[in-house]
């Protein structure tokens, strides 16, 4: 019999659940209705009353029924990005097609194909960008790319969707969430600051960091708490003055304190080597103004500096103009820093309302702005910078790359990159990435261009290809018909376009020699009376220790490999000859069965099919010898870990921080594993660290005296160099973890002349 009780609790859940729904879903048109867009209300509610009942019965891991999810990323759409109608639709359907029986063209059918394209588009990196292989993962990423160049709106509603699942991250395991925080840092984060979403941008960087290093991220967001006071005594005192010279001016404005957000603190600690309280440009004052002309609003921003610089004495190293040269993703403004009469430099940020929109909410605002009250804010045609990017973008999809990793880093060379501006010898300005060089800008101007450059012209004066440029350079490119491209070349160039021309080059290179080398072995197994067939190419492969077929085919093609007697005996068989093959090989069958006994011996953890990745490992004096610890992080107990199960099914062990983490986590999620210490300080571990400062007599003797004497810690090495003066040293110790690091870099703060200590990853 049926326990009524639990009905009646059921019912009630489910009234519950859909005034939850029904809420969230009012408040989604609450903020719709505040906007400028044209009205589309029917449309909207037609949509969330679809994806309503295709998503009914299905809750999210936190409880909450699932429908809240498309209603909080077209909530996001809607009031943090301005979008309009078609993406609001497109949000609330985003996930129907791929967890629903519906189809795209049942979404074209009743919404029309607009939403339904771009509903297609997003079903096609659903899951989140990343697959099971990196290779899987690439194919997505190139999807999400090719997709958005199509209709940028793809990637903005992916991102707000990547937004919202970072927001509620907290009900996935660990590993899942090292997965999803690692992606966001590598992926979405640059993608969000290049399409211009600053304010979205420093979310996910905060929502990464609080999940990769909650302890960290506390300790910073204490001290900010802690300091509030201070830094509004210190916004007020400067900004008093200021308010008064714009009252004088009759400017419409806003002041605004600019806060550091606890990742970027965090980055400038950890790249800086400086503790927190020694990072002065925490706190930044942005003036918004509304122009009288929105024609004049440039000359407005000038007029308002030339007013401030007068009350303090501005740096002139430090003023960086974005108005007539505005970033890649729309970014306009100027910033001048000022010194206080406190003593501090503090940056200010000089923009127009507009300005600021587009600041915050990127090329959506652009748009915006561009084409009134429209309701389906189209991206613009005319919006250059975007349209280079994504072209470059196209040029790079155009050649497939083979490898997911290069690929990846590709794009990112661009998504990261800060900016200069170079000239033509024309005196046209282009927009390159910083640290780029010559050949870089040789393949920004055209292929042909870079594929036969033998030099450049800077500034009138002869420099090599990979000379590198600097903004405001004049550049003028030489070729040669007889240069082609080299594989030197992909160690200085930087951008990505350069990148990938090169490598698309030295592949139909490869390919020519391999189609030689494949001709090559099928000639030799005609003359020795044998059959070509994949397993025959298997079986070579296999002797030459090579993996793929097209590999074993360039060796042949560049004479790297022979083919001879040994190869046809073990092709028939015959057995005298596989004698010959083991002496002629020993080496590598020697070390193989060496590499499996030392495996043996430390007893290394095996990952099989019932192994729970959501069950953190715990590393203790008895199973650290299980795990392998590669040279790239050195991480020792008290640092941020993660494992990750490598090829052969073992278990690697890395800081969260690592750069090879961070590539390792947004293309293999599936393979990271939570990882914790619990070490009992019994066992010794290699920490370096570096200082620098003013040379004196007896600085060695200090040195000594404090990590041997007074902390009793043993120097495995010292090693210090000076020049002029100023030295150089590293001090190599065995500590048990990173606690004893710390105190030690804290007391060696205090020896006089020491001015910089910090640690080696």
């Amino acid at each position: 019999m049926d326990d009524p009780d639990i009905d009646m609790k059921e019912l009630e859940q489910q009234q519950a659940d859909e005034r939850l729904v029904d809420e969230a879903f009012q408040r989604l048109l609450d903020s719709y209705l505040a906007s400028t867009h044209r009205k589309k209300t029917d449309l909207i509610t037609k949509a969330f009353n679809f994806a309503r009942q295709a998503h009914k019965g299905v809750k999210r891991l936190s409880g909450e029924p699932y429908i809240m999810h498309p209603i909080a990323v077209a909530q996001i759409a809607s009031e943090e990005m301005g979008l309009g109608s078609t993406s609001i639709c497109s949000a609330l359907l985003h996930d129907v097609v791929e967890d629903t029986d519906y189809t795209v063209e049942d979404i074209e059918n009743m919404f029309g194909p607009k939403i339904a394209q771009i509903v297609d588009g997003l079903t096609k990196i659903s899951g989140g960008i990343f697959g099971e292989q990196a290779s899987a993962q690439a194919e997505n990423f190139k999807k999400l790319l090719l997709t958005m160049s199509d209709d940028i709106r793809v990637i903005l509603i992916k991102i707000c969707d990547r937004l919202h699942n970072m927001r509620t991250l907290d009900s996935q395991p660990a590993n899942k969430q090292y997965k999803i925080a690692g992606e966001t840092l590598y992926i979405y984060a640059p993608l969000a600051n290049r399409l211009g979403l600053n304010k979205i941008k420093s979310e996910l960087e905060n929502l990464s960091f609080r999940f990769e290093h909650p302890e960290e991220y506390e300790n910073i967001s204490r001290k900010l708490t802690l300091t509030k006071e201070q830094r509004q005594q210190l916004f007020d005192d400067f900004t008093t003055p200021i308010r008064s010279a714009l009252d004088e001016m009759g400017i419409e404005y806003e002041l605004k304190a600019r806060v550091k957000s606890p990742y970027s603190i965090w980055t400038k600690m950890q790249n800086k080597h400086v503790t927190f309280d020694e990072i002065y440009d925490i706190l930044a004052v942005r003036i918004i103004f509304t122009p009288n002309k929105r024609e004049n609003e440039i000359n407005e921003c000038f007029q308002i500096y030339v007013a401030i610089s007068k009350i303090y004495k501005s740096h002139p190293d430090r003023l960086r103009d974005w108005l007539n040269h505005p970033k890649a993703n729309g970014y306009q403004a100027l910033h001048v820093t000022l010194m206080s009469h406190s003593g501090r430099w503090i940056e200010v940020q000089i923009r127009s309302d507009r300005m600021d929109e587009v600041a915050e909410q990127g090329f959506a605002a652009h748009w915006k702005y561009k084409e009134g009250n429209e309701a389906d804010q189209e991206a613009s045609k005319n919006d250059g910078e975007l349209n280079d990017w994504l072209g470059t973008i196209k040029e790079i999809l155009d050649d497939p790359q083979p490898d997911a990793m290069d690929f990846l880093d590709t794009i990112k060379l661009n998504l990261f990159a800060s900016e200069i501006f170079v000239f033509t010898p024309k005196g046209e300005i282009k927009t390159m990435p910083a640290g780029c060089t010559a050949l870089d800008f040789a393949f920004q101007i055209h292929t042909f261009l870079g594929s036969h450059c033998i030099g450049a012209k800077v500034n009138h004066k002869l420099v090599p290809l990979s000379h590198r440029l600097q903004s405001g350079d004049q550049v003028e490119i030489l070729t040669s018909q007889s240069q082609h491209v080299q594989p030197s070349w992909l160690e200085f160039v930087s951008t990505a376009k350069a990148k990938g021309k090169i490598q698309a080059s030295l592949r139909r290179a490869d390919r020519e020699t391999q189609k030689k080398g494949e001709q090559t072995l099928k000639d030799w197994l005609e003359k020795n009376s044998l059959e070509y067939t994949s397993s025959v190419v298997d079986k070579l492969c296999d002797l030459h220790e090579i993996q793929k077929h097209d590999n074993f085919f360039l060796a042949l093609g560049k004479k790297t490999i022979i083919l001879g007697d040994r190869d046809r005996d073990q092709l028939l068989g015959k057995k005298e000859s596989k004698k010959g093959w083991k002496k002629y090989v020993p080496f590598i069958k020697s070390e193989k069965k060496a590499e499996k006994t030392i495996k043996a011996e430390r007893g290394l953890l095996e990952v099989g099919k019932d192994f729970n990745k959501k069950i953190p490992c715990y590393l203790t004096e008895e199973t650290i010898q299980m795990y392998i610890f590669r040279n790239c992080c050195h991480p020792i107990p008290g640092d941020d870990i993660l494992g990750f199960i490598d090829n052969k099914n073992h278990v690697e062990i890395h800081k969260r921080d690592c750069p090879v983490a961070s590539r390792l986590k947004s293309s293999f999620g599936n393979r990271i594993l939570d990882a914790k210490w619990e070490m009992h300080q019994q066992l010794l571990f290699d920490a370096t660290i570096e200082i620098r400062g003013i040379d004196r007599k007896g600085m060695i003797h200090d040195l000594g005296d404090l990590i041997s004497g007074k902390l009793d810690i043993n120097i495995r090495r010292l090693t210090i160099a000076s020049d002029q003066d100023i030295f150089d040293g590293t001090i190599e110790v065995r500590v048990h973890d990173r606690a004893v690091v710390a105190a030690i870099m804290e007391e060696l703060k205090k020896i006089s002349g020491i001015l910089e200590v910090s640690q080696i990853m």
